[in-house]
């Protein structure tokens, strides 16, 4: 009896924590994006041209005619729209649609 369905709390599944409300929980997404991403996501990341040029031009860089440094290039592009305060987005946004975009990768494009 070592107490695995228990809910006293000790366990290392952290069920009470888990709100359903939360956009991540109801996409099943298992977030892998820090407490400190999520604080930046309320809108804590300052416009700053300077980090947004760097990171359009390293995306500029990297893009070439394979699918995978264009994605990369496109990813990077989107982060820097984190720096723009022109652009809506955060980095559970931008989580969720690569991993969108790698699981229809993974399957070999969207079925339609």
């Amino acid at each position: 009896m070592s107490g695995e369905r228990g809910g006293d709390g000790d366990g290392d599944q952290p069920t009470e924590s888990r709100d359903p409300a939360d956009p991540l929980d109801a996409a099943g997404v298992d977030p892998v994006v820090p407490e400190s991403a999520a604080a930046a996501a309320a809108g804590e990341f300052p416009d700053d041209d300077e980090v947004r040029e760097f990171l359009r031009e390293v995306a500029a860089d990297v893009r070439g005619d394979s699918s995978e440094s264009k994605q990369l290039s496109a990813i990077l592009y989107r982060v820097s729209d984190l720096y723009d305060s022109e652009e809506q987005t955060s980095p559970e946004e931008i989580y969720l649609n690569v991993r969108h975009i790698m699981k229809i990768k993974e399957q070999g494009g969207i079925e339609r």
